[in-house]
């Protein structure tokens, strides 16, 4: 690995969903989005439900919309933990509407019902960014 890129792991519960080597990585916690670059200081973050923007070594751009988790930071090496995390060329776009409306007007309980429309929301955000 080259010293002036990352290494990143985005992990879901049941799979790897994305690793590679990349020059920038942007991501949604508790705080606010955050940019990591190479050689960035050590970090544990806690993740929203949202969106994950990889840049790769190669100039590519890979978007994940991922669930509440974890980022993790040290010697130049990314892990992002979440239950459940998809590449936005794995989402339907019109199936992720149809649920966000489903969610939107569901009778469940406050808080389910807000995570639902939350994570309807990331998953339209990535399959719209990458497009």
């Amino acid at each position: 690995m080259s010293d002036d890129l990352l290494q990143v792991e985005l992990v879901a519960a049941d799979r790897l969903v994305w690793s590679g080597e990349a020059r920038m990585v942007i991501a949604r916690t508790t705080d606010g989005d955050v940019g990591i670059l190479p050689h960035h200081a050590p970090m544990l973050s806690l993740m929203v439900d949202g969106v994950v923007d990889v840049q790769t070594g190669d100039g590519e751009t890979w978007v994940a919309a991922v669930d509440a988790g974890f980022l993790s930071v040290a010697a130049n090496r990314i892990s992002i933990l979440s239950e459940h995390a998809e590449m936005s060329h794995e989402i339907d776009l019109e199936k992720a509407r149809a649920e966000l409306e489903r969610a939107r007007s569901s009778g469940g309980s406050n808080d389910e019902a807000e995570e639902a429309v939350r994570r309807a929301e990331a998953r339209i955000r990535a399959a719209e960014r990458a497009s």
